[in-house]
């Protein structure tokens, strides 16, 4: 049985399985399905009580979007969630479809902690840096999810965040580059797109793929999260330990170094480790 009580309980649990992934694009245009806000509340969690904001109720008119929110919606923990790269969460609504024929019925929008559920938007595979219109504001593409134990408490699952995480279907947290009011039914209109190419779902992929042609271009990547990138750093250096003979990667890290604003000597001592060869 799916969970769509919003009492803060967390008790239902949902029954979810695993799938394959596909993308799912459309050629119409994108639309809102819903905003949806929520500020935070105290739900138990086993012995404790927490304050969790994952739990998002639809607004009806027009939402303003503005800093590092939209209006009416707040975080509860600020240190691992919200700032301007998690200002807005996006998920689709063809990918609560595929969660839907898993567990047996349907979710309804908000269940996944989202400020915007979208249609015909392929949110997963959506590039980093890609600028969405929605309304009079303008968001862009910064990070994929990664889930978290609230998500599971959400769920009524403690195994929820890695059952989401093996799914591939992260969804995305957008900045927001122009405030402006959004609503139901907007259109949702990409007005950029970066020619690197590198996706939210590869993001999401590059924690656990060890594939270091990925930190290539999550390094290459200038709109890239903040997280992700330090993130892609300290694991460009340990790969380059490890082998030291990849120039290429040598050179995205070269380069990114730089464009943090380190000079070239501290580069070339951060690399003296991973000797030149």
């Amino acid at each position: 049985m799916v969970c769509h009580e919003a009492t803060g309980t967390g008790k239902s649990a949902w029954r979810l399985g695993y799938g394959r992934v596909v993308s799912e694009r459309s050629d119409t245009p994108g639309r809102v399905v819903a905003v949806n806000v929520g500020r935070p509340r105290q739900v138990e969690a086993g012995p404790r009580t927490v304050s969790t904001a994952i739990w998002k109720e639809q607004v009806s008119g027009r939402v303003r979007a503005r800093g590092v929110n939209l209006d009416g919606d707040e975080q509860a923990d600020r240190e691992f969630h919200g700032g301007p790269d998690k200002a807005v969460y996006a998920y689709a609504r063809e990918d609560y479809r595929w969660w839907a024929a898993e567990v047996g019925a349907p979710l309804e929008p908000g269940t996944m902690g989202e400020n915007l559920t979208l249609a015909g938007v392929d949110v997963t595979h959506a590039v980093v840096g890609e600028r969405w219109a929605i309304g009079s504001a303008v968001f862009e593409v910064c990070q994929p999810r990664t889930p978290c134990a609230k998500l599971g408490l959400r769920a009524g699952d403690p195994g929820f965040p890695s059952r989401f995480a093996a799914a591939g279907r992260p969804g995305a947290y957008l900045r927001i580059l122009e405030e402006g009011d959004v609503g139901a039914d907007d259109a949702v209109r990409v007005v950029h797109r970066p020619s690197h190419g590198l996706t939210v779902a590869e993001v999401s992929r590059a924690r656990s793929s060890g594939d270091p042609t990925l930190l290539e271009r999550l390094l290459a990547a200038p709109e890239l999260a903040d997280g992700w990138v330090r993130w892609a750093v300290e694991r460009a250096l340990q790969e380059l330990r490890r082998h030291s003979f990849d120039h290429g990667l040598r050179a995205a890290l070269r380069t990114r170094l730089l464009e943090l604003g380190l000079a070239p000597g501290e580069v070339d001592a951060a690399l003296v480790g991973p000797a030149e060869g």
